[in-house]
């Protein structure tokens, strides 16, 4: 297997494209993050280039955090703000050629969250494709995101099929999974054609892969067995720094 450095938890006490770096160096194979909109697209560009590695995906705007949004794109009343996330995201995906955004739907319910929410991705699927560019989105567990609308992967195959664009994909996040349905290797299965990228941590308590209830080594040989070949996202928190984390990758690299 490949594997993806998820730049919005490791290495997270570093400059973007310092971040970047550190993950060449350690030996991941592409990179991904969170909201990069800080740091300047040129600057990652170059770190991209210097290192060669590819940056798999990014997420649209949460919106105002600090009045407690997490997401724009499933609530009727921001539309105009979820349409400008996504332009702004897209912009950002083409200068450093990053082939996925992850358009964040917010915490909201009910039928007009669920049009809302299949109109910007309409949207967003349109914008995009002429850029090769596809567009993603996670279901998110109840504990970390009480409240968030994509809450289960029957509602994100709903979706997807509602929107009917050949570039909207599911993330499929092993952690998030697990916590709300289980059943990881039949639902990765059954959701393969679906799915666009796979991200990973322990459950409970979101660490490193070679912790806590899921045996990863398992998850990992299922996956490669069904022909993915796509760098899987190691998107998990950590304690100290992330090169105390990183025994699980050594192992493979030199097992």
């Amino acid at each position: 297997m490949k594997f993806s450095a998820n730049l919005g938890f490791l290495w997270a006490d570093r400059s973007l494209p310092d971040a970047i770096r550190a993950a060449k160096a350690a030996g991941f194979d592409a990179v991904e993050c969170h909201w990069p909109y800080d740091t300047s697209p040129e600057d990652i560009r170059a770190a991209l280039t210097q290192t060669g590695l590819a940056m798999l995906g990014l997420n649209t705007r949460r919106g105002d955090v600090s009045a407690g949004f997490n997401g724009l794109a499933a609530l009727p009343e921001h539309v105009d703000e979820a349409r400008a996330a996504i332009d702004e995201a897209i912009s950002y995906a083409r200068v450093i050629d990053c082939k996925s955004v992850h358009v964040m739907a917010g915490f909201a319910n009910g039928r007009d969250a669920h049009d809302t929410f299949v109109a910007n991705l309409t949207y967003a699927c349109s914008q995009a494709a002429p850029h090769d560019i596809t567009i993603l989105i996670e279901p998110l567990n109840a504990y970390d995101a009480p409240g968030y609308f994509l809450n289960d992967t029957a509602l994100a195959l709903a979706v997807i099929k509602a929107v009917n664009a050949a570039n909207l994909k599911l993330m499929f996040d092993c952690y998030h999974v697990q916590l709300i349905e289980g059943d990881l290797t039949h639902r990765i299965e059954n959701l393969m054609p679906y799915i666009g990228h796979i991200q990973f941590a322990s459950v409970p308590d979101r660490g490193p892969p070679d912790e806590g209830e899921v045996n990863y080594e398992h998850i990992f040989a299922f996956i490669a067995a069904l022909g993915y070949t796509t760098p899987l996202g190691a998107e998990y928190k950590h304690n100290g720094t992330t090169e105390d984390t990183l025994n699980w990758l050594r192992i493979r690299q030199t097992g």
